[in-house]
């Protein structure tokens, strides 16, 4: 018996999930479903730019499986755009990703899906709405080229 797949991480749901043809109905269209990891994948190699080793351990994946989920989701944006096809973004096997806050003035923890606040500066506390937050996941490190998502090694 085959092995159930992990469900890969995504950090990002998208808010738009249909693109199509400028002028031709629906009806009259084929459409292709890219699934929210596939768009992940492009997401993070194409418009992020990090190499495939950073983005599969963002999806929580190895590197031949991201590129696997990369060359597919490559193929059905290409035959959308070339076919004249409209593109759906549904389904798949995913789990939204989230960041994990401690309140500096009550100690609360909380979870915080991606996509809401600026690195934490504007997250306010859900007990006692203070916005002393700080992130506490990853080492209370972020991820990608901003200055505080890396760690520095110590010169030895």
């Amino acid at each position: 018996m085959a092995r159930p797949p992990k469900p890969r991480r995504v950090e990002v749901m998208p808010e738009v999930t249909l693109f199509k043809p400028v002028g031709v109905p629906m009806r009259e269209l084929d459409e292709i479903i890219l699934t929210v990891e596939e768009l992940e994948a492009l997401r993070l190699k194409d418009l992020e730019g990090l190499e495939q080793e950073d983005c599969a351990m963002r999806m929580n994946v190895s590197r031949p499986t991201f590129q696997r989920v990369l060359a597919a989701s490559r193929a059905k944006v290409a035959d959308a755009l070339v076919g004249g096809k409209a593109l759906r973004v549904e389904g798949g096997n995913y789990r939204l990703a989230k960041r994990r806050f401690r309140c500096r003035a009550c100690q609360n923890e909380f979870d915080m899906p991606f996509g809401t606040g600026q690195m934490g500066i504007e997250i306010h506390c859900p007990d006692c709405n203070a916005q002393a937050v700080q992130r506490i996941d990853c080492g209370g490190h972020g991820y990608g080229r901003r200055p505080w998502g890396r760690r520095r090694r110590s010169e030895e």
